[in-house]
């Protein structure tokens, strides 16, 4: 198999051109939300030892879609690398993935720098054990500023983003001094999205997900209300330079009516 992918090599790299071509600039999106799905069945499919191979693997993966995204000027890139779900997993499968996000997270402020992004981690992040979180802190420090950005779901759930943001705007109104019987009346769609974990962003145009599964289990689960999505067949540690550019390719193609 390695053979056969080695020999396709140069024909995969006149297809990525020719992909490339095809993008329009003017209709690239400026903001992809990504959900690395797929690293178990793909290291069942591969006859892998163990998952913590299909982990690595997979955040390497991660790695080279940055340089692909910055080559390409993506301004916001947001990747799920851990649901809230997740965390009920057994212990004996979460550590060594635990370990795998450890690394990737001290690697990270390299990248950030070299591909001049800021870096974000988003979730609830207090469920997460203590090194990890300190990895994150650390990575996200160390990173500095650029001026495209790099969010980093971990322990992360939709549902509860819109809670915390809803909370929070309960939280500031009451501060302010409002009357408990008129907080109510300040409650709409803008100042809830005011206080999601990512305010500051824009919606994201594209959301793609790996593995073959079409539904985005409560990723980005508000701001994803007008995205464009791309459900692709392939696990995400065996995700390609050329499925990202058809998913590019793809988006530029559609014609985006939010709802009107």
């Amino acid at each position: 198999m390695s053979q056969e992918r080695t020999l396709l090599r140069p024909v995969y790299r006149l297809y990525e051109d020719r992909l490339l071509r095809q993008l329009d600039p003017q209709r690239l999106p400026r903001h992809i939300g990504i959900i690395l799905d797929g690293h178990r069945r793909y290291a069942r499919a591969e006859g892998l030892a163990d998952y913590e191979a299909s982990y690595r693997v997979g955040m390497c993966k991660f790695e080279e879609f940055l340089g692909w995204a910055q080559q390409i000027d993506i301004p916001a890139i947001t990747g799920w690398l851990l649901s809230k779900e997740n965390l009920a997993r057994p212990t004996e499968e979460l550590q060594p993935y635990f370990e795998v996000l450890i690394s990737l997270f001290e690697r990270l402020p390299d990248l950030a720098r070299r591909y001049e992004l800021e870096l974000r981690f988003i979730g609830s992040l207090d469920l997460l054990p203590p090194d990890l979180v300190r990895a994150a802190k650390q990575a996200q420090e160390r990173a500095g500023s650029g001026h495209r950005r790099l969010t980093i779901a971990v322990g992360y759930g939709g549902r509860q983003e819109i809670v915390d943001a809803v909370q929070d705007l309960v939280s500031s109104l009451a501060a302010a001094g409002t009357p408990a019987d008129e907080i109510a009346d300040y409650i709409d769609a803008d100042r809830i999205a005011g206080h999601l974990y990512t305010a500051d962003l824009p919606d994201p145009d594209l959301v793609i997900r790996t593995s073959g599964e079409s539904r985005l289990s409560g990723f980005l689960l508000w701001q994803s209300a007008y995205s464009e999505f791309a459900f692709v067949d392939v696990y995400w540690p065996a995700f390609r330079r050329v499925d990202f550019l058809r998913a590019l390719r793809d988006f530029t193609r559609r014609n985006r009516r939010f709802g009107r």
